[in-house]
C-alpha cells in the first residue's frame, strides 16, 4: 500500500521523489503523449501570456501617472510668483487628435516641461515623435512654427502619444484675457492631453479576463483531458492501492511539469522584447513604454511564475477521481457531468434577464458576471442534453439492428466530458464572434455617420474658432491666407424658438457661395452642401449680410469661416491661423464629430486585439480536442471493420456520436447568442445585431462539425487494416 509502506516512515522524502519520477516517466510512455505534450504546450504559453498582459497593463498605467504628475502644471493665482505662461489647446491631423501646449517662460532660470531639454525659442515648436510622422504625412510640419525637434520619451504618457510644446512667436499682451494660466513648475497630476474616450486600467484588465484569459483556462482543460483514458486507469490503480489526493498530485505534476514548463519558457520571447525596447502593439498601434516594464520586471518575472504554478495546480485540479459509495467499481469524471453546472447556467441566465431592472452601475457588472457563467456552463448542458439524445440513438440502433447507431448512443451517453471539450469552442467560439460585431456596431455607427459630413462638405470649407479671437488676430490672419481664399464671419444664436446663424462678409466672398449681398440681414436658402451641414444644427435657418471693410470682430463670437476656391490649401489656413493667434481650432463642418466618433471607433481595435487572441485559443483548443479525439476513435473504431464486416460503420458512427452532437450545439449556441446579442442592444439601446455575421459563424461551425465527422470516419477506416488483437 503506498500509504503504509515502510520507507514511508523512515525516509518520507524518497516517496515523493519517487511518485514524480512515475510522473515523469508516464509523460514519455503514455499512448497520446506528444499530442499532450503540445496540447499543454500551447495552454500554459496561453496563460503566461496572459498573465503577461496583466502585469503589463499594471506597469504600464503606473508609468502614465507617474509622468502625467511630473510633467502636470503648479497653477497659481498669483503672477508675481509664476515662473512660466501655460496654456492647453487641442488639434488633430485626419482623424486622430493631439494636445497643443503653448508655454511661455517668465523667468530665465525656471526648468523646462518634463522631456525638454531647454525651452521653445519663439516660434518654435517641439513634437512627440508620432506627432512629427503625422505631421509630416500631412506636409505640416511647420504647422505651430518652426520644428525645434522630438520630445524625450520621459514627457510623454506613451511612445504613441501626439503632443507639442509651442512658444509663441510674440508674449501675450493679456496672459488673462488670452486664457494663459500662470505656473510656478511642474509636478502635480492635471488633466492634460486627456483621451476622448479613455480607458481605465481595471477595464483594460477586464477585457483581458473576459477575452484572453477565458479562452486560455478553455484551452487548459482541453489540454489536460488529451489522451485521459490512460491516465484515468493509473489513477484508479494507484488510489486502489491507497494513494492519498496528494499522492496522484505529485504524480500529475511530474506528467504535466515539462511541457507547462516549455510553454512559460516560449511567453519568455514576448516578455523578453518588452523589456529590450518599445513594442508598437498590433491593430491598435498602442507602443508600451520600455521603461515602464523595466521597472516592474520583478512583477513580469512574478507574473509568469504565478502562472506555471496555476498551471499546474489546474491540471492537478482538473485530473480527479470520483469513489462510488455504492458500487465497487471505479469511476472518472467523465462518465458523468456535475449537477450544480446546469444550475449555474440557470443562474447565469437568470443574472443577464435581471440586469436591467439592477441599479445603474452594478447592472453591467452584473450583465458581465451573468454572462461568463452562461457561457462558461452552457457546453455542460448541451452534454447533458447529448446524453439523452445518445440513449435514444442507442436504442434506436438496437432495434433496426445498427450497430453504427447502437456505439455512437452508447459513447456518447457514456462520454459527456468529450462532448464538453468539443463543444466549448462552438459555443464561444459563436458568442464570441457575435458580441464582437454588436461592440463594434455600437461603436462605429457614428463614426460612419459622421463620414458621410465630411465628404459632403469635401475640402474647401473650414471653421476657425477660439474665445479670445482679436481683431489684430483676424487682420493677420487674413494677410496670411493663400490666394483663392473668403474669408467670412460667423454669429450663432442658438438660444430661442427659432435658432439660427448668421454669415457676414464682403460682398465677392459672399458671392463665392453664391450668396446675396444685402446691406441687412436676409434669411436665405442654398444647396450648397457646405453651408447646409453649417446651419444644420440651427434647424437650417442660415442669415447673410454684406460689411464693407473690416469684419464685425466684436459680434463674430470666436467663429470665422475660411472657404477656398480649390481643395489642397488646409496646410497653409492652419499654418496661417496658428501663426495669428495661439489655441485656436481650425476643421470643417462636422469634423469634431468625426474624430469623437473615431476615438470611440478606435476602442473596437483593442476589441479586436484582445478577442482575436482569444477565438485563436479556441480554435486551437478545438484543433488540440479533436485531434484528440481522432486518436481515441481510430483505437476504439479499427476492431469494428472485423466484427461488422464493412466499414460503413466508421461513418454512421462517427456522424452520430461527433458531428450530430456539434450540430445541436452550434444550433442551441445559435439561439442563445441571438438572445443575449438582441439583449445586450436593446437593454444598451445602441449598436445593432447583424443576423448575417451569425449566420456566416453558425455556417462556418456546422460545417467544421461535419469535416470533424468526416475526418474521424476516415482516421479510423484508415487505422483499421493495421489492427491486430492484444492480450489487454
Amino acid at each position: 500500500m503506498i500509504g503504509s509502506h515502510p520507507a514511508q516512515t523512515r525516509r518520507p522524502g524518497r516517496l515523493w521523489i519517487q511518485l514524480l519520477r512515475v510522473g515523469l516517466a508516464a509523460a514519455r510512455t503514455t499512448p497520446g503523449t506528444r499530442l499532450r505534450f503540445w496540447a499543454l504546450m500551447a495552454a500554459s504559453a496561453a496563460l503566461a501570456l496572459t498573465a503577461l498582459a496583466f502585469a503589463t497593463t499594471t506597469a504600464t498605467f503606473d508609468g502614465r501617472t507617474q509622468r502625467d504628475t511630473a510633467r502636470g502644471p503648479i497653477v497659481t493665482g498669483s503672477a508675481q510668483q509664476a515662473t512660466a505662461l501655460w496654456k492647453e489647446a487641442f488639434d488633430s491631423f485626419g482623424t486622430s487628435p493631439h494636445g497643443v501646449i503653448y508655454i511661455e517662460p517668465l523667468t530665465p532660470k525656471s526648468p523646462p516641461p518634463p522631456g525638454l531639454a531647454r525651452w521653445p525659442r519663439p516660434g518654435e515648436a517641439f513634437l512627440s515623435s508620432e506627432l512629427a510622422r503625422a505631421a509630416e504625412d500631412y506636409n505640416s510640419l511647420d504647422r505651430y512654427g518652426h520644428y525645434a525637434g522630438t520630445i524625450n520619451p520621459q514627457g510623454l504618457r506613451s511612445p504613441s502619444e501626439r503632443i507639442a510644446y509651442v512658444r509663441p512667436a510674440h508674449p501675450p499682451a493679456d496672459p488673462t484675457a488670452e486664457s494663459w494660466q500662470y505656473i510656478t513648475g511642474f509636478g502635480q497630476l492635471f488633466p492634460m492631453n486627456r483621451d476622448v474616450y479613455p480607458h481605465t486600467a481595471v477595464e483594460t484588465g477586464g477585457a483581458i479576463a473576459v477575452l484572453m484569459a477565458v479562452p486560455a483556462l478553455a484551452l487548459l482543460v482541453v489540454a489536460t483531458r488529451v489522451g485521459s483514458a490512460t491516465r484515468d486507469r493509473r489513477s484508479q490503480l494507484i488510489n486502489a492501492l491507497g494513494a492519498s489526493w496528494a499522492h496522484r498530485a505529485v504524480i500529475n505534476v511530474g506528467e504535466a511539469f515539462v511541457p507547462t514548463a516549455a510553454g512559460t519558457l516560449v511567453a519568455l520571447v514576448p516578455a523578453a522584447l518588452l523589456l529590450a525596447t518599445d513594442v508598437r502593439l498590433p491593430v491598435t498601434g498602442y507602443i508600451i513604454n520600455t521603461a515602464d516594464t523595466r521597472r516592474a520586471w520583478p512583477e513580469l518575472v512574478g507574473a509568469l511564475t504565478v502562472s506555471l504554478v496555476l498551471t499546474l495546480l489546474l491540471v492537478v485540479i482538473l485530473h480527479r477521481v470520483q469513489r462510488s459509495k455504492t458500487a465497487t467499481r471505479p469511476s472518472t469524471s467523465t462518465s458523468r457531468l456535475p449537477k450544480w453546472r446546469p444550475a449555474l447556467c440557470a443562474v447565469g441566465v437568470l443574472a443577464i434577464a435581471f440586469s436591467q431592472y439592477a441599479p445603474k452601475g452594478p447592472d453591467v457588472a452584473i450583465f458581465l458576471a451573468g454572462t461568463v457563467l452562461m457561457w462558461a456552463m452552457l457546453p455542460s448542458v448541451i452534454a447533458q442534453l447529448s446524453i439523452a439524445n445518445g440513449k435514444r440513438i442507442a436504442n434506436s440502433g438496437y432495434r433496426k439492428g445498427n450497430p453504427g447507431r447502437l456505439i455512437a448512443g452508447r459513447w456518447t451517453a457514456a462520454h459527456p466530458g468529450v462532448l464538453v471539450r468539443l463543444s466549448v469552442v462552438f459555443i464561444i467560439g459563436i458568442g464570441l464572434i457575435s458580441h464582437l460585431q454588436v461592440w463594434n456596431s455600437r461603436l462605429g455607427d457614428g463614426a460612419a455617420a459622421a463620414q458621410r459630413i465630411t465628404q459632403r462638405v469635401g475640402d474647401t470649407f473650414y471653421t476657425v474658432h477660439s474665445s479670445t479671437l482679436t481683431s489684430g488676430a483676424v487682420k493677420n490672419f487674413s494677410r496670411d491666407l493663400p490666394d483663392g481664399t473668403h474669408l467670412l464671419v460667423a454669429t450663432t444664436h442658438p438660444e430661442g424658438d427659432h435658432p439660427r446663424i448668421d454669415l457676414a462678409g464682403s460682398c465677392p466672398d459672399l458671392k463665392s457661395l453664391r450668396l446675396p449681398c444685402p446691406a441687412t440681414a436676409q434669411q436665405v436658402t442654398t444647396n450648397d452642401p457646405r453651408l447646409e451641414e453649417l446651419a444644420r444644427p440651427y434647424a437650417g435657418n442660415l442669415t447673410v449680410r454684406a460689411v464693407n471693410g473690416d469684419l464685425p470682430v466684436s459680434r463674430i463670437s470666436g467663429s470665422l469661416i475660411v472657404t477656398t476656391d480649390e481643395p489642397g490649401h488646409r496646410a497653409e489656413i492652419e499654418k496661417a491661423a496658428y501663426a495669428a493667434h495661439p489655441g485656436i481650432n481650425v476643421d470643417t463642418p462636422g469634423e469634431t464629430w468625426v474624430i469623437g466618433a473615431q476615438q470611440k471607433n478606435s476602442l473596437n481595435n483593442w476589441l479586436f486585439l484582445f478577442g482575436g487572441t482569444g477565438l485563436a485559443l479556441l480554435l486551437m483548443a478545438g484543433l488540440i480536442s479533436a485531434a484528440a479525439e481522432f486518436v481515441r476513435v481510430r483505437a476504439g473504431l479499427a476492431p469494428l471493420s472485423v466484427l461488422t464486416g464493412n466499414d460503413q460503420v466508421f461513418r454512421t458512427i462517427a456522424l452520430w456520436y461527433l458531428t450530430v452532437p456539434l450540430l445541436i450545439a452550434t444550433a442551441l449556441a445559435t439561439v442563445i447568442t441571438n438572445w443575449h446579442s438582441l439583449f445586450f442592444v436593446v437593454s444598451l439601446r445602441e449598436g445593432r445585431f447583424s443576423w448575417p455575421v451569425l449566420a456566416t459563424a453558425a455556417t462556418g461551425f456546422s460545417l467544421a462539425a461535419v469535416a470533424i465527422g468526416l475526418l474521424a470516419a476516415h482516421s479510423a477506416q484508415r487505422a483499421a487494416p493495421f489492427w491486430r488483437p492484444k492480450a489487454d
